[in-house]
C-alpha cells in the first residue's frame, strides 16, 4: 500500500541536533546534507509512484528516501553495501533524507532491490508512460535552476557511447552461448536421438569447442556450432510449447544474423564479418545491445544523447534533457526526438551542436519550434569549387526562389518546384558575361536556367551561418565534452553494471540526476546560499527526527 512520508515535517525531542555541540551544528548546517535535505528530499514528488504499489498491505518504505538514497549512491560512488552502511552510521546522510536520530529506522539491502525492481518493470510493461526517474530529473532540475537564477535559453547537445555489464565475446563463444541456453529448454527425451547436442552441455564439450580451437579451426567450429542451433530449432518447431521460449527466438535470429546455406556442402556456415548487420546480437543475454564503429573504434551496447545550459552569465550549467538509445541510433534521430522535448520542458531559443546531428529536417524542425540551432561544423560533401558558389546568386531563403544572378540581373521568370528553384535568364546577358565559364547556367534554346536543390540552399545558409559564427559555437558547444567525460569517470557511466536498454535507461537517470545535484550543491556551498538555520538550530523547514 503507498503511503507519502510526511513524518519529516514532525518536531521529535529526540532529534540528535539538539544535543550536539554548537561547534559541531554549526559546521553541520555548513555542508551538504542540509542543501540536499531542502532541494532535493523535500522537492521529491512521491504521487507519481503510487503506481508502483497495491491498494492493501503493508505501507511502504519511503519512496522520497529510496529515491534520495539513489542519488546519494551515485553522488559518492558507493556500492549497495557503502550505501547501507552510511545510512546506519553517517549522520549527514540521515540528515539528508529528514531522519533526525540517528539509527532510527531500519533499511534491508532488499528493500532497495525491491523498489529497483518495482520501476524496471513497471517502465518495461508500460513503454509509453511516464518516465518516473525521468520526471523526478526534470522537476529538480527546474527547482535548480529557479533558486541558483540558471538560464535554460542556451543549451548544447551531444552524444557519447556507453557500455553496460555485457559479457564481450567473439563471434565462436557468442554461439556457443546461444547454443546451451536453446539445448537446455528442449526436454530431455528429444536429445536422444542426436548425440551431438546430449554432449553439448558437458563440460567437456565447452573446453574442446572453446578452450582447444587452434586459430585455424575457429571457422570450422563455429560451422559445427551453427549447424547444431540449426538442429535445435528444428525440434522446437515440433514443440508448440517452446514457441515463446527467448533463448529459441534468438537462436533463430543469430543463425539468420551469422549463418548462410552452402549448397556445397548442403549444411550451414558462417557469414562473413562484413555481411553481419550492426544490429546483430552481441549477447546471449543482453539482445537489445548494438555494435557500432566510430572515429575507428568498435562499441557494443547503447549512445547516450546530453543537453546542457550553457550560458556564459550562468553560475553553474545542468544537464536539462537525456536518453539513452542503441548505439546505431543516428544523431539526426536522436535530435529530432529530443528537441520538441527540450523545448516543451525549458525556455530553449539557441541550440549548439557538432554536424553530425545536421540534416535539412532537423533545420526545419528547430525552425518549427522557433529555436535557433547553431551547428560548429556540417557533414555531408562539400560544394564544388569549379562553379560559382550558390551564395553568389541573390536567394530569398524563405520563399527559395532566384532573384538574382551574380552580375545582378534579375530572372525572365522564376518559380520554386519539385524541390528546386528554378530561374530562367535573357540569353544575352550571359554571352558576354565574365562568370559565363563557371556560372551554374545551363543554356538552352530560348532563355538560360539555373536550378538550385533547397536542400542545398539550406546548406548554404547553414555554411555562412557557421563561418560567421564558428568561435562562439564551438567555445559554447565545447563544455558539454567535459560533461561527457565526468559522469563516465566520476558517476560510473563508462560501463554500468545493469543489462537491457530500459535499465540502462533508469540508472542512467540517477547518475544524470545525481550530477546536476552535485552541481548545485558545489554552487550553493561556495556562494554561502545556505539554508537558514533558527535560533535553537534547527533547519527552517520544520523536521522529524
Amino acid at each position: 500500500m503507498f503511503r507519502e512520508n510526511t513524518t519529516h515535517t514532525q518536531e521529535n525531542i529526540f532529534n540528535s541536533t539538539n544535543w550536539m555541540n554548537p561547534r559541531v551544528r554549526d559546521k553541520l548546517s555548513k555542508s551538504w546534507a542540509p542543501i540536499f535535505y531542502e532541494d532535493v528530499f523535500c522537492k521529491i514528488d512521491e504521487k507519481p509512484f503510487t503506481v508502483l504499489y497495491s491498494d492493501i498491505g503493508r505501507s511502504n518504505f519511503p519512496v522520497n528516501i529510496l529515491l534520495s538514497l539513489e542519488y546519494i549512491k551515485h553522488m559518492f560512488n558507493y556500492s549497495d553495501d557503502d550505501l547501507i552502511e552510511n545510512f546506519y552510521f553517517n549522520y549527514l546522510i540521515n540528515y539528508a533524507v529528514g531522519i533526525r536520530t540517528l539509527g532510527e529506522i531500519n533499511l534491508a539491502k532488499r528493500t532497495l532491490y525491491e523498489f529497483r525492481s518495482r520501476v524496471y518493470n513497471y517502465t518495461l510493461k508500460n513503454p509509453d508512460k511516464a518516465d518516473l526517474i525521468f520526471e523526478q530529473f526534470i522537476n529538480l532540475t527546474e527547482e535548480f535552476g529557479k533558486k541558483l537564477g540558471v538560464s535554460f535559453e542556451e543549451q548544447r547537445m551531444d552524444s557519447t557511447f556507453i557500455t553496460s555489464n555485457i559479457k564481450k565475446a567473439g563471434r565462436l563463444s557468442l554461439a556457443f552461448d546461444v547454443l546451451t541456453g536453446a539445448v537446455k529448454v528442449i526436454p530431455v527425451e528429444y536429445l536422444t536421438d542426436s548425440f551431438s547436442l546430449k554432449e553439448v552441455l558437458n563440460p567437456a564439450f565447452k573446453t574442446d569447442i572453446l578452450y582447444k580451437s587452434k586459430p585455424n579451426e575457429t571457422s570450422s567450429k563455429l560451422d559445427t556450432v551453427l549447424n547444431l542451433i540449426s538442429e535445435v530449432i528444428t525440434i522446437a518447431d515440433t514443440l508448440p510449447e517452446l514457441n515463446d521460449e527467448n533463448v529459441i527466438k534468438l537462436a533463430k535470429r543469430f543463425i539468420k544474423e551469422q549463418a548462410e546455406y552452402d549448397n556445397k556442402t548442403q549444411k550451414l556456415k558462417a557469414k562473413n564479418k562484413k555481411e553481419i548487420p550492426t544490429d546483430s546480437l552481441q549477447s546471449a543475454y543482453y539482445e537489445d545491445a548494438t555494435f557500432r564503429t566510430k572515429a575507428g573504434k568498435g562499441n557494443s551496447g547503447y549512445v547516450l544523447n546530453l543537453s546542457e545550459t550553457c550560458s556564459k552569465d550562468n553560475p553553474v550549467q545542468l544537464i536539462t534533457d537525456y536518453k539513452v538509445d542503441k548505439n546505431i541510433t543516428a544523431d539526426v534521430n536522436l535530435i529530432k526526438e529530443r528537441l520538441p522535448i527540450i523545448k516543451e520542458n525549458t525556455v530553449l531559443d539557441k541550440m549548439y551542436v557538432d554536424g553530425g546531428y545536421y540534416s535539412e529536417d532537423v533545420v526545419a524542425l528547430a525552425k518549427e519550434k522557433d529555436v535557433d540551432i547553431n551547428f560548429t561544423d556540417m557533414t555531408g560533401k562539400k560544394p564544388s569549387t569549379d562553379k560559382l558558389p550558390i551564395n553568389n546568386f541573390e536567394i530569398d531563403e524563405d520563399e527559395k526562389i532566384i532573384k538574382s544572378c551574380p552580375k545582378g540581373h534579375t530572372p525572365i521568370r522564376l518559380v520554386n518546384k519539385s524541390g528546386q528553384a528554378v530561374a530562367h535568364f535573357d540569353k544575352k546577358h550571359c554571352d558576354k558575361c565574365e562568370f559565363k565559364d563557371i556560372c551554374r547556367i545551363k543554356e538552352q534554346k530560348k532563355q538560360n536556367v539555373v536550378r538550385i536543390s533547397n536542400k542545398a540552399i539550406i546548406a548554404e545558409r547553414e555554411r555562412k551561418k557557421i563561418d560567421k559564427n564558428k568561435k562562439e559555437s564551438t567555445s559554447k558547444r565545447a563544455g558539454i565534452k567535459g560533461t561527457n567525460s565526468a559522469l563516465k569517470r566520476g558517476h560510473g557511466l563508462a560501463k554500468l553494471q545493469v543489462r537491457r536498454q530500459y535499465k540502462v535507461q533508469i540508472v542512467t537517470g540517477f547518475k544524470v540526476t545525481a550530477h546536476n545535484i552535485k552541481r548545485h550543491i558545489k554552487q550553493l556551498l561556495r556562494s554561502k546560499k545556505l539554508p537558514k538555520f533558527t535560533a535553537d538550530h534547527t533547519t527552517s523547514v520544520p523536521i522529524l527526527g
